[in-house]
């Protein structure tokens, strides 16, 4: 157990910042003089009702306070938070609850009535609160003001650990799971941002507080003393209300959802002159789309890198479009903070740059392992190193292009050659008539695999397969074009906004299975 808890270390933060505005959501706005009480008040509701150092508790919650409150209140009981994901398919909610090993179930009976109650009778054996009225067990939200801890800080025995549901490319649920180190380096991260650029935050986060980088951006944002603005969801018009209005000037989306804000007509009556921050992250951005974003959002728009395992890994800062790297508008930036990358091959032999292979990632963000699965643990982590399952590489200045996923890569043609869905994408999306694309890898008789993609057409054009397959041939070369492409309204996201290729994969199946 460390010496210091990092929860009292932000507690005494919070104590600092005293009376400036720590969280909004809704018409609720709290100081940091409220957070720390809601902090110790959670904690000593939660020891009221039995939970102990060393237990596992579940939380299923979209976006409310009380998920601040209960992760910080639960770390500092010395507790292992386990974070459901709300949008996840309901068997895995299930599987991940039971292979997360818990003791007690949480769940927000204001939005998750139904879910919650169906979680909680999979396990009869847990013990079962809820936040709001209405649900099963105590209600938490409700606890009323505690005065003191229940418990000296210094006794606590147990590290304060943290499990995050992933499905990754397998679907199967991964339970990643991160230490005290990693959230005591959250605090490292938000001293190197003081000290790097120190403008005050105020972040908007719309993906859910369940999700590791939501957490990192948030916990970030109070230990420096900004505000965070928490919205379940995305909601176009609350979305550019809120930074007018709050002045915001931090937010993190993924590009599918920028695509959607950049071809959202508010964003012309919209004034988002306040945002120094507009991270875009979760997968690679089309260069085309960011030379788009730079025109729409300014100088603030900054891809980022990172993953559940490994939540900040990369930056770009000073991101523009730059006519001497032209190709940098594809980039995900620069190493970040303590992190340090390599491209290593299949052997695990470092590459040089532009060369492709496997991002590996060393930094304090990285996770402990994955919980209850050793074997998968061993295969990620190497000698303190990442494996990210990424594909990709650096260029000689060290920014870092992301071509694939390890497990999407395409192999087609008769010399079986690795075709990479990113280059693809972003081919399709540089036509004019494109504002989306993704790429999936199909079985195909003569060559193992085919490309297959799937198009958006930009609003009021009709672009034809053949213009566009001869518009990536242009580009890229015959092998890497698509066979065929299908026209969509729209692609499919995962809970947090990136495109679900699981589900294009299904959908393709089903569309040439025989009913």
């Amino acid at each position: 157990m460390p010496t210091v808890n990092y929860v009292n270390r932000a507690r005494e933060l919070f104590a600092q910042y005293g009376p400036a505005e720590a969280i909004v959501a809704h018409d609720r706005r709290l100081t940091y003089h409220d957070l720390e009480t809601s902090v110790r008040t959670m904690a000593a509701a939660l020891h009221e009702h039995g939970i102990r150092s060393g237990m596992g508790v579940a939380v299923l919650a979209f976006n409310p306070p009380e998920a601040v409150f209960l992760q910080l209140g639960l770390h500092l009981l010395g507790c292992r938070s386990v974070w459901i994901a709300p949008n996840a398919p309901g068997r895995f909610q299930v599987e991940y609850l039971r292979m997360a090993e818990v003791d007690a179930f949480i769940y927000d009976a204001r939005s998750l009535a139904d879910l919650g109650q169906e979680l909680a009778q999979t396990a009869p054996h847990l013990a079962v609160f809820s936040l709001g009225p209405g649900g099963a067990g105590p209600d938490l939200a409700a606890a009323p003001t505690a005065a003191s801890l229940p418990i000296d800080p210094a006794t606590v025995t147990h590290e304060p650990e943290s499990v995050f549901q992933t499905g990754g490319t397998t679907g199967r649920p991964k339970l990643v799971h991160h230490g005290h180190a990693f959230f005591d380096a959250l605090h490292t991260f938000a001293e190197f941002y003081r000290d790097t650029d120190g403008r005050e935050i105020r972040h908007l986060a719309v993906s859910g507080f369940w999700h590791a980088s939501s957490q990192t951006a948030g916990l970030i944002t109070l230990f420096t003393g900004g505000t965070l603005f928490l919205q379940e969801g995305l909601v176009m018009e609350d979305f550019f209300a809120t930074i007018e209005r709050e002045r915001i000037t931090s937010t993190l989306v993924s590009p599918p959802i920028l695509y959607l804000l950049m071809d959202n007509p508010l964003l012309e009556k919209t004034d988002v002159s306040s945002l120094n921050i507009l991270s875009v992250g979760g997968a690679a951005a089309a260069p085309t789309r960011m030379a788009q974003a730079l025109e729409r959002f300014g100088p603030g728009v900054r891809p980022s890198y990172g993953m559940s395992e490994a939540t900040f890994i990369t930056a770009y800062n000073d991101f523009r479009h730059d006519p001497e790297h032209p190709e940098r508008l594809g980039s995900c930036g620069l190493a970040y903070g303590d992190t340090i990358i390599e491209i290593r091959d299949d052997a695990g032999s470092v590459l040089g740059p532009g060369e492709i292979g496997e991002v590996w990632v060393s930094t304090a963000l990285k996770m402990s392992g994955y919980w209850g699965d050793p074997d998968l643990t061993r295969e990620t982590l190497v000698d303190g190193w990442l494996k990210s399952g990424d594909v990709g590489y650096l260029d000689a200045d060290g920014y870092l292009y992301l071509v694939d996923r390890s497990k999407d890569m395409i192999v087609t043609g008769y010399s079986s050659t690795n075709v990479y869905s990113r280059p693809v994408e972003d081919a399709l999306c540089s036509h004019p008539d494109v504002r989306a694309a993704a790429v999936i890898g199909v079985p195909d008789e003569r060559t193992g695999e085919a490309v297959h993609a799937y198009v958006v057409a930009a609003p009021g054009s009709d672009p034809s397969t053949t213009e566009l397959r001869s518009h990536v041939v242009a580009e890229l070369n015959e092998l890497w074009a698509p066979r065929e492409i299908e026209f969509v309204d729209d692609l499919p996201l995962t809970e947090m906004g990136k495109v679900d290729k699981k589900a294009l994969r299904a959908r393709y199946l089903a569309a040439r299975t025989p009913s």
